[in-house]
């Protein structure tokens, strides 16, 4: 069962960017409301309430939005690029009785094979998979489990068991995480014969005093 936290919303009839800048002043929130109906409202909220809805972990959210009592699901949240304020919020009205598409943190389980016993590097390609479900059933997560992937191989989407309630929406030939060979150095081997008796490289000496020779020609020539 998803859980429900309640907002406390404001409506909003001032928009453009000065009045939006002095809703920030005074730490409110500016959003917009969008009705499953295609209807929108604007409104506005404390940025502690979004803070403590945020960290309440739920998926649904009771609002009262133009007099009536919705459940709404977080559809966007932007966040300043040097601050990580909130600066805007988008609320989604939802029909608890119609499915959604939602997308879903994926919670990785297990240590992968190829990477515990083959040396290799897990290389994850996706953090979370969108799926159709009905509102009241969201859940907090989709557990994964990557043991069985093996260097060489990879997860894919449509490889995941998810529960009849869902269904999947993130195209099911998309890698979630894959085990590569891990990246090796070549190690230069130099042949014995090719030191001096100082242990330098004979050839790369050759190699300068070839290249030192050709510039003073080329010099005499250029003379």
């Amino acid at each position: 069962m998803a859980k429900q936290f309640k907002l406390n919303v404001e409506k909003r009839d001032l928009k453009g960017t000065s009045n939006v800048k002095n809703l920030r002043h005074q730490k409110k929130i500016p959003g917009v409301y969008y009705s499953y109906d295609s209807s929108n409202i604007l409104f506005q909220i404390d940025e502690s309430e979004i803070r403590n809805a945020i960290n309440s972990k739920a998926n649904i959210f009771s609002v009262t939005v133009g007099g009536n009592e919705q459940n709404v699901i977080f559809k966007n949240v932007q966040y300043h690029p040097v601050t990580d304020n909130i600066i805007h919020i988008d609320l989604y009205g939802v029909d608890m009785k119609q499915t959604i598409s939602i997308k879903i943190p994926i919670n990785f389980i297990g240590t992968s094979i190829g990477v515990q016993t083959g040396g290799g590097v897990l290389v994850t390609n996706l953090n979370e998979l969108e799926i159709s479900c009905l509102p009241s059933d969201i859940p907090d997560n989709i557990d994964v489990d990557i043991s069985a992937v093996d260097l060489g191989s990879s997860l894919q989407a449509g490889d995941i068991t998810l529960d009849e309630k869902f269904m999947l929406i993130t195209p099911s030939d998309l890698s979630i995480v894959s085990v590569t060979q891990a990246a090796v150095e070549e190690e230069v081997v130099v042949d014995e014969e090719d030191l001096d008796e100082d242990g330098v490289d004979s050839t790369t000496e050759e190699s300068d005093e070839e290249k030192s020779s050709e510039n003073d020609d080329q010099s005499e020539g250029d003379s």
